[in-house]
């Protein structure tokens, strides 16, 4: 696994995983598939919903052990599929205004062959304070448990 930020406030994760990219995009794209790996235990994804088309809206509502809820609400900017998914809270659905920007997230997922991808998630924030914040909530361990939660549903996709 790679840990590296290309930019001074990016935060990145890559990683090569058994699994194609074909069932990784469902994996991403269908909301009751993301609704199984999407927040690392022992949270949970009690609502989720994702249009993957530019525009489209993603949201869901991840809840702790103790029944507190923290719903996040973005729209997607791209969605190449099997390849590429860009989503940011910067905006809502149909590009309208957040109020509330904190990072747009960019997923690859790169063809490696032999049933083999290379998955980079990048969150891209605004400023170093952001990226910080982000960094200290435990985005590496978080988005890593969160890729190996991934790979499990999607490894049991058709």
């Amino acid at each position: 696994m790679t840990q590296q930020a290309n930019k001074p406030n990016d935060l990145v994760l890559t990683r090569e995983v058994d699994v194609d990219r074909e069932r990784l995009w469902r994996a991403w794209t269908d909301p009751d598939l993301l609704k199984q790996w999407w927040a690392p235990r022992p949270f949970t994804t009690v609502e989720c919903s994702l249009d993957p088309r530019p525009g489209g809206l993603f949201s869901a509502v991840m809840r702790d052990p103790d029944g507190k809820d923290y719903p996040m609400q973005g729209c997607v900017l791209e969605a190449e599929k099997p390849s590429r998914l860009v989503m940011t809270d910067a905006l809502l659905e149909d590009y309208r205004p957040s109020g509330q920007p904190f990072f747009t997230a960019v997923v690859t997922l790169e063809d490696l062959g032999g049933g083999r991808t290379r998955y980079t998630a990048r969150a891209i924030h605004k400023n170093e304070e952001d990226r910080r914040r982000h960094e200290e909530m435990g985005f590496h361990s978080g988005w890593g448990q969160c890729l190996d939660q991934l790979v499990e549903v999607a490894s049991k996709q058709r």
